[in-house]
C-alpha cells in the first residue's frame, strides 16, 4: 500500500513547513495527483487521517485533484483526453500512436496553516 508511505511523506513535509513558518497547525493541504500516479483516493484519505493523529496536522483536510490523462494522437493528429488509465487507446480513432502528456507525479499545491 504505497498510499501509507505517501501519507507519511506528505506529513513530514507539512511538519517541516509548519516549523519553518511558525505555524501551530496545518488545517488544509491540496495535492495534485498525476494521471499515472496510481493513487487510490479513498486509501490515501484514510492513511492521511491516520498518520496525522497527534501531530500538527491532526484534522487537516486533504484536497485531492486528479489530473486528466492527456495525449497527442499521431494517427488522427489530435490532443485527446484518455478515457481511463492505463487505457492507452485514442478515444477518437482507436489508434495506439499516443504521446502522453500525463505524469505519475504527486505535488503539494497549497497549504493552509493556523
Amino acid at each position: 500500500m504505497h498510499e501509507l508511505t505517501l501519507a507519511q511523506n506528505t506529513l513530514e513535509i507539512l511538519e517541516q513547513q509548519a516549523r519553518a513558518n511558525g505555524a501551530r497547525r496545518v488545517t488544509g493541504v491540496w495535492l495534485s495527483l498525476g494521471a499515472f500516479s496510481c493513487v487510490e483516493a479513498e486509501s490515501l484519505n484514510f492513511c492521511f487521517d491516520m498518520v496525522c493523529r497527534g501531530t500538527v496536522a491532526q484534522g487537516c483536510v486533504l484536497h485531492l485533484e486528479q489530473q486528466p490523462a492527456e495525449a497527442w494522437c499521431g494517427h488522427c493528429r489530435q490532443q485527446v483526453t484518455l478515457p481511463g488509465v492505463p487505457i492507452l487507446v485514442c478515444p477518437l480513432c482507436g489508434g495506439h500512436q499516443l504521446q502522453t502528456d500525463a505524469h505519475d507525479h504527486i505535488q503539494i499545491k497549497r497549504l493552509e496553516v493556523a
